[in-house]
């Protein structure tokens, strides 16, 4: 074989190799829960012609393992949690993790099968609410909100009932497991539900609750997330720009029923 054969056989070679690697890059995992594959699968579809770019999303069943799958480079973002919850748990498991863009709220509400308003809470009434460490914060910040008590000043966020300063009412508060937030509602007087569960149970939050999150909820701006070393990737960040397009808000809006409300926050926003 002449010289001149080896040389473009072996260009060939390299062209090949370098074509597969690049056909890798090319491809983008997204982890996500459940509720998020809809609107997912429509963004991969924009991604795909705007940037011919595929987009291959990995569904998780919890709140743990997306996290730690982005931080051992099984996939390449995620999109599936608030940025207080997200702050939490890199700061526990101490990942490498970033914001790379805001996406939507997904307001928290109160609801009830007894009550109009949070008005109608009777002395020492009784309130549900879910117990994990964040969902609670979360629920004691709307219920004071709502007028219905009183948190420690430098509250963050995070913690339990200790928090509450002050009770007019003499609620009687009854923590319990997210999940089981609205079964309850028969046997309180208001129940505060998540609004993944809240749907979950076939309510319409901006509908069914009594009153529902409003200016506490810049924590729980849902963001996209990646590793810190991947994070400036141009496709990912593109990714992130065009989750805050105009029809990808509209989407939002119509594949939930208005019950989640598509935000355009800047990082700095949100505490990055």
């Amino acid at each position: 074989m002449s010289k001149n054969i080896k040389i473009v056989l072996g260009a060939l070679l390299i062209t090949v190799i370098l074509a597969g690697c690049g056909s890798e890059d090319e491809t983008i995992k997204v982890g996500l829960n459940g509720s998020g594959v809809p609107l997912w699968e429509e963004i991969a579809e924009i991604v795909e012609e705007e940037e011919g770019v595929e987009v291959e999303l990995v569904e998780f069943s919890d709140y743990v393992r997306p996290n730690q799958a982005l931080a051992n480079g099984d996939i390449d973002i995620n999109a599936f949690q608030t940025v207080s919850y997200f702050d939490e748990f890199i700061d526990e498991h101490d990942l490498d993790l970033e914001p790379v863009a805001t996406t939507y709220i997904a307001p928290m509400g109160i609801y009830s099968e007894k009550h109009e308003s949070v008005e109608d809470i009777p002395e020492g009434g009784t309130v549900a609410l879910p117990k994990e460490e964040t969902n609670m914060g979360r629920a004691l910040l709307l219920l004071e909100e709502a007028g219905v008590i009183t948190l420690e000043e430098d509250f963050n966020g995070y913690g339990d009932l200790d928090k509450v300063v002050e009770n007019p009412k003499n609620i009687e508060f009854e923590p319990i497991v997210a999940a089981q937030t609205p079964r309850v509602l028969p046997d309180v007087d208001v129940s505060l539900i998540n609004n993944g569960v809240a749907r979950e149970a076939d309510y319409q939050p901006n509908e069914d609750s009594i009153f529902i999150e409003g200016d506490t909820a810049t924590p729980y701006i849902n963001i996209i997330a990646a590793r810190e070393d991947n994070a400036d990737r141009e496709i990912i960040q593109r990714i992130g720009e065009i989750h805050q397009q105009e029809r990808v808000h509209e989407l939002v809006i119509d594949l939930y029923d208005n019950a989640l409300i598509p935000v355009s926050a800047s990082l700095e926003e949100i505490g990055w």
